[in-house]
C-alpha cells in the first residue's frame, strides 16, 4: 500500500467505527461491540477490505460481518459524504479473529504459568 492509500484506510476505519458505534447502522445483527482492526485499500482505489472484530465473546462476529456487508452501499455513500474522494471504495467485510486468538494465547501462556508455579 502507498501512503495515501495507508491514510485513506485509517480514515474509513475511523468513519466506519464511528457509523457502527453510533448506532446509524440500523442493521440489527450489527452490534456496537463490532470494532473495525485495520481497512486495507487497493491501489486503484475501487475495493477496500475492511477486518471486522469484537472483544465480546457472546457477540455473534459473522452475523455482525453479515449485517455490515448487507449495509455496504448505505455505508458507501456515507463515506462518499464525509470524505473527499473522486471515488469511494466499495466495501468487502471480513472476520478478524486476531484479537480473539490474541486472548487465548495469553489465557494458555497464563495457565502454562500457573500450573508451573504450582508444581515448584
Amino acid at each position: 500500500m502507498t501512503n495515501r492509500t495507508e491514510r485513506i484506510g485509517r480514515l474509513m476505519q475511523e468513519k466506519i467505527g464511528a457509523l457502527i458505534v453510533e448506532g446509524r447502522i440500523k442493521d440489527p445483527r450489527v452490534n456496537p461491540f463490532l470494532s473495525v482492526t485495520r481497512v486495507s485499500v487497493s491501489r486503484d482505489l475501487a475495493w477496500a477490505e475492511v477486518y471486522i472484530s469484537t472483544f465480546k465473546p457472546e457477540a455473534n462476529l459473522a452475523k455482525g460481518v453479515e449485517g455490515l456487508q448487507s449495509a455496504a452501499g448505505f455505508i458507501q455513500s456515507q463515506l462518499a459524504s464525509l470524505m473527499k474522494l473522486r471515488q469511494t471504495p466499495r466495501l468487502r467485510f471480513h472476520d478478524d479473529l486476531s484479537i480473539k486468538e490474541g486472548f487465548e494465547i495469553v489465557k494458555k501462556i497464563e495457565d502454562l504459568n500457573h500450573g508451573h508455579a504450582e508444581g515448584q
